[in-house]
């Protein structure tokens, strides 16, 4: 897969009667949806029947199931995902009839157009930092409009209209389409080498990101702590951006992270205390963000503050599946080395504030032959931070398999005794593997971008039956 093609975005009330191709999608439908709520006619395709579709119908737009030129009827705009093949008969007909075809970032420019745009981007954290964004700005009584990769457990969405002047979006940098958006504000979490599939080399990932500054509109909030943030952070500076930092150093800093329960309190310095009802010290860094732009925006800390300790996470970031036989089972999203050391780090804070004894399992699925390949020695790295480790094979995603690429190279690195850590390439075999091993006062955590998510009820249905 290449970088996408940039293109100019157009206001959303220039995009007429838009068609989504891959509407079922979690970035597609969001977009959707806020269009639909501003009143566009809205159609669409996708392969199967989702929720989301169910929902995107129930707002009133025409969703077909399956691919067809006939689909491309009174259509002015057909917006792409990045998964639609050159092949595909709809963006034919759609090329045919001269239609104006935009891939998701431009439509998501679109939608931003006109509001206070308030962009999130980072190679990790971006889901949860937005997310937290837009459920505090909401009990602030901003109610934002927002479009992020992952659902608030609060409201169940991973977008939606509000009535209020700022735009919450995640600004996703792995096809470089973020270099569509042009953000009034932008947060940026990290900058670390992944997407090398697409970028080649770690610089390119810099680069892109400096780049993405250059879109700013009037500030950059970028973490101190990490070396590639602070690197945008001085480029910025030196074009004339105006920038704040945040992190244990910078014009917010963190202290005194401490584990409260599930979640964390922590102070910002010259401000005051803050709990989350989130673990990991990362999720300290990312509520500090949040302030960050709140205080941009004219908000007062103590209405941030309150806000931020209703936040209790986006589905597939350290979500709760359930327990069975004392043991509990979470689910993360995480699929690069930086994020699973995160999760474990965390998981581990969390058993300590309950049990004090139990351990921490990591079932981890690697996401693309490509991520694998690079980042297999920091992958067992990372799974070393946990008491035990199955690595399941490789979900290659839009990828072909790679010879000599698999699970196994991830499980043979894992710094673990040999005994704790298992490569299971039958993914059905894992869950009586869990149960097999799984002791009261353990956490069992499921990480990677594929289907291992699917692993968790299962894993629960196996404690149970033990």
């Amino acid at each position: 897969m290449s970088l996408v093609k940039l293109v100019d975005p157009v206001a959303a009330e220039e995009l007429g009667r838009v068609h989504f191709i891959g509407i079922g999608g979690a970035g597609m439908s969001g977009i959707a949806r806020i269009l639909l709520k501003r009143g566009v006619r809205v159609s669409g395709s996708d392969a199967r029947s989702t929720d989301q579709v169910s929902e995107l119908r129930e707002l009133g737009a025409t969703v077909h199931i399956g691919h067809a030129a006939s689909h491309i009827r009174d259509v002015d705009t057909v917006v792409v995902s990045t998964a639609i093949r050159d092949s595909n008969p709809e963006l034919g007909e759609a090329l045919k009839q001269g239609l104006r075809i935009i891939p998701r970032a431009a439509a998501l420019a679109s939608v931003m157009a006109g509001r206070t745009g308030v962009a999130v981007a980072g190679t990790h954290g971006k889901t949860t930092t937005a997310s937290m964004l837009t459920v505090a700005l909401q009990k602030c009584g901003a109610d934002p409009s927002y479009c992020v990769g992952g659902q608030l457990v609060t409201t169940g969405l991973g977008a939606d209209e509000g009535s209020g002047e700022v735009f919450i979006a995640e600004a996703d940098e792995s096809d470089g389409s973020f270099l569509m958006l042009a953000p009034d504000i932008a947060v940026v979490t990290n900058v670390e080498a992944d997407h090398l599939d697409n970028y080649g080399d770690p610089r390119a990932v810099h680069d892109s990101f400096a780049r993405f500054a250059e879109r700013i509109g009037s500030l950059l909030i970028a973490c101190a702590d990490d070396p590639g943030a602070a690197e945008l952070a001085d480029v910025a500076r030196a074009r004339g951006l105006k920038v704040v930092t945040y992190g244990e150093t910078g014009d917010y800093r963190v202290r005194d992270v401490r584990p409260d329960g599930f979640g964390i309190t922590f102070t910002i310095e010259g401000m005051g205390e803050v709990r989350l009802a989130v673990p990991g010290a990362h999720n300290a860094l990312n509520a500090t963000a949040v302030v960050a732009v709140a205080v941009a925006l004219g908000l007062p800390f103590e209405e941030i503050r309150d806000g931020l300790a209703t936040f209790t996470g986006a589905k597939r970031r350290f979500e709760a599946k359930g327990e069975a036989g004392g043991v509990a089972v979470f689910d993360s999203y995480a699929h690069h080395p930086t994020e699973l050391a995160a999760d474990l780090r965390a998981a581990r804070d969390v058993v300590a504030s309950y049990s004090g004894s139990g351990r921490v399992i990591a079932v981890f699925q690697p996401h693309l032959y490509s991520r694998t390949r690079f980042f297999a020695d920091e992958f067992g790295a990372a799974l070393g931070l946990a008491d035990e480790a199955i690595v399941l094979d490789v979900y290659g995603a839009r990828e072909d398999p790679e010879p000599g690429v698999s699970g196994a190279m991830v499980a043979g690195r894992v710094r673990l005794p040999e005994s704790q850590v298992v490569y299971a390439p039958d993914r059905a075999s894992v869950p009586a593997l869990v149960a097999g091993r799984a002791r009261g006062g353990d956490i069992v955590l499921t990480m990677g971008a594929g289907d291992v998510t699917e692993l968790g009820p299962q894993i629960i249905a196996e404690l149970s039956a033990g």
